[in-house]
């Protein structure tokens, strides 16, 4: 098998330096793992047969660990930071407990910054953080407009290592998201499956890269099914969000008999404003979202979801930002699947 593997590298890639990711594809493992074998990192715990694996893969390869790489590793703290937009938001706190749980198999602790409208990271925390060198990379969740730390990043690039969680930068080539467009899909398809034509969507502002995504996946796969995508409202990320979007477009679109909406909090705005509308749910109206927690079975009515691998995101964030800082080199990381519909209550045929 290694043997073909070098072959095809060697055949996508003639004379091309070889990179960390190619001695992973061709051993089997993460980018994470390939480095610390490399880095004989002293608390990885893996086969013989799997660290043999690599080296060999290496050797056959020739690969030379990146030289900024390597100047990185020297002075490692063993520190890296999470930046998220609200503490309070549980999709987040699913996340961090991902990007926790590994760095801790890993070796690594997380530092956590909140970098909400009411309490922003500014300059000095950047500065205290990054250029004084207390981390050795950033996990950046933050979608506020205008975000300092963001910018500075954007600038200047290579000043620290770091990766974009479930918010994608174009061009960044740091991303490590979710399929959301493949989960706005599944939750088109969900409502189509109860006989639902007339479906509505509540978005996020569509100057945040997942609300464009999760609309995107909206509006494909209605018009796939020949479904009219265009009755949809904007609101922010928020229950007050999702309330005042959802009166708006009931107001305007009175013939809606379900509603996919982009967030969870959003939704509890939405179910909110249907009932003071003056909608029953789901006898006259049927709602599913975009995320899942655990509060959403004890809801009224209890709440569809899509369940979204948070913690295999968090992960994967990991894994992306240590391959970055062993290896020199960024590269957008995608969890493609692991979401599913969680079937309750908010959910059932339209009203005849």
């Amino acid at each position: 098998m290694a043997v073909d593997r070098e072959a095809s590298y060697r055949a996508d890639r003639p004379g091309a330096r070889a990179r960390l990711v190619d001695v992973a594809n061709m051993s089997g493992v993460t980018k994470s793992i390939a480095s610390r074998v490399l880095n004989n990192d002293p608390t990885l715990r893996a086969r013989p047969e799997t660290r043999e694996r690599v080296l060999e893969a290496a050797r056959k390869l020739g690969y030379r660990p990146h030289a900024g790489a390597r100047a990185l590793s020297v002075a490692r703290t063993g520190t890296l930071a999470f930046l998220i937009p609200d503490l309070m938001n549980s999709v987040y706190v699913a996340i961090l407990r991902g990007a926790m749980r590994r760095a801790r198999e890993l070796g690594y602790v997380v530092l956590v910054a909140e970098d909400g409208a009411d309490s922003p990271a500014g300059a000095d925390e950047y500065e205290n953080l990054v250029i004084a060198g207390r981390v050795d990379g950033l996990l950046v969740s933050s979608a506020r407009p205008g975000n300092g730390v963001i910018e500075r990043l954007l600038n200047h690039p290579d000043a620290v290592a770091h990766v974009f969680v479930n918010r994608e930068v174009p061009g960044s080539h740091r991303n490590v998201g979710l399929d959301m467009r493949g989960a706005s899909a599944l939750a088109v398809d969900h409502l189509a499956s109860f006989g639902h034509r007339e479906i509505g969507l509540i978005s996020g502002p569509l100057d945040l890269q997942p609300a464009i995504d999760r609309a995107e996946g909206f509006s494909a796969r209605m018009g796939e099914l020949g479904l009219d995508a265009c009755r949809r409202e904007v609101g922010d990320f928020s229950e007050q969000g999702g309330f005042e979007a959802t009166h708006a477009l009931l107001d305007r679109s009175p013939e809606l008999t379900a509603l996919y909406v982009s967030t969870f909090g959003q939704a509890v705005g939405a179910l909110s404003a249907a009932k003071e509308s003056g909608r029953s749910v789901p006898t006259d109206l049927s709602i599913i979202c975009y995320d899942d927690l655990p509060v959403a079975a004890y809801l009224d009515p209890p709440l569809t979801t899509i369940q979204m691998p948070l913690g295999a995101l968090g992960a994967a964030a990991v894994d992306a930002l240590l391959a970055q800082l062993a290896d020199g080199t960024a590269e957008d990381a995608w969890v493609p699947d692991g979401y599913e519909v969680v079937e309750r209550k908010s959910v059932a045929p339209p009203p005849a």
